[in-house]
C-alpha cells in the first residue's frame, strides 16, 4: 500500500508509491556522458570568452584569465541578479519589490572537459569545496546579502546549459523560502525539545540503519525518510554544525563522502543528471543550536507534473530504504 510520509524537518508530506516501486534499472533518463562536441568556453585557452576571473587555483607562474589553472571562478555571463546597484525596496499597495541585486558566479571545477565530480581526483573535489567556502566567506562581507545558495546542475535534464562540469552560486538579499522554512521548523523543534532536529534525525538513522548509505568519521549520507524523489541523498556532519565551514581547516573527509555518493549514483543509475544544493545558516545567524548545514543531492529520474504542482506533494516510486540498500551495495 502507498504511504504518506511527513518530513520531520520541514513538515512536508510526500507519497511513497510502493506499488509503483522502481529499481535503478527501471529509470530511463538522459545520461551525462561527456562528448566535447563544439566550442566550450570553460576549456583552457578560451578564458577570453568568459568574464574576468574572480579567483583561481593556478600555477604561480601563470597569469589571470590564461591557461594554467586547476579551478576557476568567474561571474556568470548571463547572471540572474546584478552585482552593482542598491536594493531600493519599495511598496506598491500590498505588493513589495526591490531591485534585482545579488551575485551570480560559476565555479569551473576542472580544466578537463571529460571529468566530473565523481571522476576527478579527490583533491579536485576538495578544491571545489574550498572555492565554495572562500566565495561564500567573501560575499558575506557585502551588507546587501543575507544568503548564498551554492548549487550544481549536472546534465541538460538537470538544467545545465554547458556540459563542462561546474558549480554555481547566487548571493541573495533575502533568505530563500525553502531554507527559511527549514530554519523556522528547526527552531520550533529546538524550542520544544532543546535539541537540534537534524541531530536527532542523524542519531536515529545511525541506530536504525535502513536509510543509511555511508558513514565516515565526520559525515553521514542518508536517504531521507520522506524522500521527494528516487535516490534523494543528504550529506550531513555527524556533530552539530550550523554553518558550512572546514572542520580542522580541512575538507578532505567531506570531499571523500561527496565523491563516494556521486560514484554510487553513477554506478547504479548510469551517470544520471542531478542537482545538488548546499543549505547553511544565513549570514545574520550563522552560529546557532537549532540548524544544521547539509548537502541535498537529487538525481533527475522523475518529472514534476500537475499533481505535484497543484498539491505540493511529491510522489516517489522508490522507497528510500530500497534506494539506500542499492546505494550501499554499489561496487565503486
Amino acid at each position: 500500500m502507498p504511504e504518506l510520509r511527513k518530513d520531520p524537518i520541514i513538515a512536508r508530506w510526500v507519497i511513497i508509491a510502493v506499488e509503483r516501486g522502481k529499481r535503478p534499472t527501471d529509470f530511463v533518463s538522459p545520461s551525462t556522458h561527456r562528448k566535447k562536441s563544439g566550442f566550450c568556453p570553460f576549456c583552457p585557452g578560451n578564458e577570453y570568452t568568459t568574464p574576468p576571473e574572480i579567483m583561481a587555483f593556478r600555477a604561480p607562474d601563470t597569469k589571470p584569465n590564461t591557461p594554467g589553472w586547476t579551478l576557476r571562478v568567474m561571474p556568470n555571463k548571463f547572471p540572474a541578479l546584478q552585482i552593482h546597484g542598491v536594493l531600493d525596496k519599495k511598496g506598491e499597495g500590498i505588493f513589495d519589490r526591490m531591485n534585482g541585486i545579488g551575485a551570480h558566479e560559476v565555479i569551473v571545477e576542472t580544466p578537463d572537459h571529460h571529468l566530473s565530480l565523481s571522476t576527478m581526483s579527490l583533491k579536485g573535489v576538495e578544491n571545489v569545496l574550498w572555492a565554495s567556502y572562500l566565495r561564500l566567506s567573501d560575499l558575506k562581507k557585502d551588507q546587501r546579502f543575507k544568503y548564498v545558495l551554492i548549487f550544481k546542475n549536472e546534465g541538460e535534464a538537470a538544467g545545465a546549459s554547458l556540459e563542462h562540469t561546474h558549480t554555481q552560486l547566487i548571493a541573495l538579499p533575502i533568505v530563500p523560502r525553502l531554507v527559511k522554512d527549514e530554519i523556522d521548523s528547526s527552531r520550533q523543534y529546538y524550542d520544544l525539545k532543546d535539541r537540534c532536529v537534524f541531530c536527532d534525525v542523524i542519531n536515529q538513522e545511525l541506530e536504525d540503519g535502513k536509510r543509511m548509505i555511508y558513514e565516515s568519521n565526520k559525515y553521514v549520507a542518508i536517504a531521507p525518510f520522506a524522500a521527494r524523489a528516487p535516490f534523494e541523498t543528504w550529506i550531513l556532519p555527524k556533530t552539530h554544525e550550523s554553518n558550512f565551514n572546514p572542520p580542522g581547516k580541512s575538507f578532505s573527509d567531506l570531499a571523500d563522502i561527496l565523491q563516494r555518493v556521486l560514484k554510487q549514483m553513477d554506478k547504479i543509475l548510469d551517470l544520471p543528471p542531478y542537482n545538488f544544493v548546499l543549505h547553511t545558516s544565513p549570514f545574520y545567524d550563522e552560529v546557532n543550536e537549532h540548524y544544521h548545514w547539509h548537502f541535498e543531492i537529487m538525481p533527475k529520474l522523475t518529472k514534476i507534473a500537475g499533481f505535484e504542482w497543484g498539491s505540493g506533494f511529491y510522489i516517489n516510486p522508490t522507497p528510500p530504504e530500497e534506494a539506500a540498500k542499492f546505494m550501499r551495495e554499489a561496487k565503486i
